[in-house]
């Protein structure tokens, strides 16, 4: 077996990150004796009961990745997508499998990577939360301008002169950072937002405004940004884009509020920089206040144009009444929340808690926390900012605070760093609550905390992010 070899398979089995598993009985030859061994390939794009012809994409000495070339029988959990794009865009890579499929699926391999990866046995795992609503569930779409917009295999078989070609405002195609695909609406937001989408492209079309380009470090258009409240009716555009052009702001804002006066912030966002990322070195506001309001349960957090949120609100409710529950408060806990980000997690377990510390590195996002504070009229929660890539130990001395009795945590996708699961053990406080959107890294983690005194006692699973492979999971764990 090599790269660009076809193979027929069975799909047997669905894996993390949303790859079908074909296994292959292979013959090991030794000078005394002849072996069986499985061998596995993931097959991108399958599904358990798919028949396919797939081409190898790799291999190592124990599995291969491949893509589906051909599929020859059809897997009985399929459905049809609702998006056109479906199969081309990235996003939504198992919008053709049955909903209630999806979530059976996710809960299995966040059990599976904790009893493989994390070597477990002894834990409980609860039923995954399915997600209320299964489109239109996200508050903020990220679009991208690209001067190459990708073309469909119709349009390249086509052999004709393709016209704008040179311009497309959408997702970007899977592994490839300079290749945009020119979308007309989404299933992920709302119908307002990709009207807004398909509004702003044909303005700056008909202008002929370019796009920016990464490898020229020319052009204008960087990025769409589009958050949007769904319990308290506001909505923020967010350009981001290579420079100041007062004339074009001035007119793309009176254009824009007369086709939508649903927009209640407008914010132009600067960035000057090389690198291609959706947030500038500086913002102007056009209109509005800047910022966005929305609820989580009973409190109010305001939201900035580069400040993270929870991208599923409806979710987030109950992905923390989880954390609540499992963090099983008596009411005189001192709580150390890590990676606290705008004080959301803080804020909704403040009524329950005696004190918390909340510990986060972008310093944005502690102001934001600060405000958010303010809003809700929060006395016993404290934001600190610290670089949690290094011991916060000296820190928590110098300042006087003390030792914790729960500690929550919600790092990024990479997990904790080695430094801050250290510090965790030192402290020992009784609890430890961990949410992640990787269970991967979480189970990695939490087998470093259990090797210095704590028990896994249960996970559940959350369903943030339908139609995607992603899953939150939420942790506790025992101090021994």
């Amino acid at each position: 077996m090599k790269k660009g070899d076809l193979i027929e398979l069975d799909i047997t089995g669905y894996a993390f990150e949303g790859k079908g598993v074909a296994k292959i009985i292979k013959e090991i030859h030794t000078q005394d004796e002849t072996a069986a061994r499985k061998f596995v390939v993931f097959v991108d794009g399958s599904y358990p009961g798919d028949k396919v012809i797939a081409q190898i994409r790799k291999v190592r000495s124990s599995y291969a990745e491949a893509k589906v070339k051909d599929l020859l029988e059809k897997s009985p959990l399929r459905i049809k997508a609702n998006c056109k794009y479906f199969g081309v865009c990235g996003g939504c890579k198992a919008q053709d499998l049955d909903y209630k499929e999806q979530t059976g699926f996710k809960e299995e391999q966040v059990k599976d990577i904790f009893e493989r990866i994390g070597g477990f046995r002894d834990f409980e795992i609860e039923p995954i939360i399915p997600a209320r609503k299964i489109f239109y569930y996200r508050n903020k779409m990220e679009y991208s301008f690209a001067e190459k917009r990708w073309l469909s295999e119709i349009e390249i078989g086509s052999m004709q002169e393709i016209e704008d070609k040179a311009f497309a405002l959408g997702l970007h195609i899977p592994g490839m950072y300079d290749k945009v695909l020119d979308i007309d609406g989404c299933w992920l937001q709302s119908e307002l937002s990709n009207g807004i989408l398909n509004f702003t492209r044909d303005f700056f079309k008909k202008r002929q405004i370019l796009p920016y380009s990464a490898q020229k470090h020319t052009g204008f258009l960087r990025n769409l940004v589009i958050k949007q409240s769904f319990l308290k009716n506001d909505l923020m555009v967010n350009l981001v884009v290579a420079d100041e052009n007062e004339r074009l702001f001035i007119n793309y804002k009176n254009d824009l509020l007369e086709r939508f006066p649903e927009v209640t912030t407008l914010v132009y966002n600067i960035n000057r920089k090389l690198s291609q990322v959706a947030y500038g070195d500086y913002e102007i506001v056009t209109h509005g206040s800047g910022f966005i309001h929305d609820l989580i349960g009973e409190w109010k957090f305001r939201i900035s144009a580069n400040s993270f949120f929870q991208t599923n609100t409806g979710q987030a409710e109950y992905l923390f009444n989880t954390a609540l529950e499992y963090a099983d408060f008596k009411g005189d806990e001192i709580v150390f929340d890590l990676y606290s980000g705008a004080g959301t997690i803080p804020i909704f377990i403040s009524k329950y808690v005696k004190y918390i510390y909340g510990f986060e590195s972008v310093e944005p996002a502690v102001e934001d926390a600060k405000v958010n504070i303010g809003l809700n009229s929060i006395k016993n929660f404290e934001p600190v900012l610290a670089d949690l890539n290094k011991s916060f130990l000296p820190l928590i001395n110098e300042r006087g605070i003390p030792a914790p009795d729960v500690i929550i945590a919600d790092p990024p996708r990479s997990g904790m760093n080695p430094k801050t699961v250290k510090d965790i053990l030192e402290l020992m406080p009784k609890k430890i609550v961990y949410i992640s959107c990787n269970p991967a890294t979480q189970a990695r983690d939490i087998n470093l905390l259990c090797g210095g005194g704590y028990k896994l006692i249960k996970l559940r699973p959350v369903d943030m992010f339908p139609h995607t492979y992603h899953i939150e999971n939420v942790a506790v764990l025992h101090r021994d």
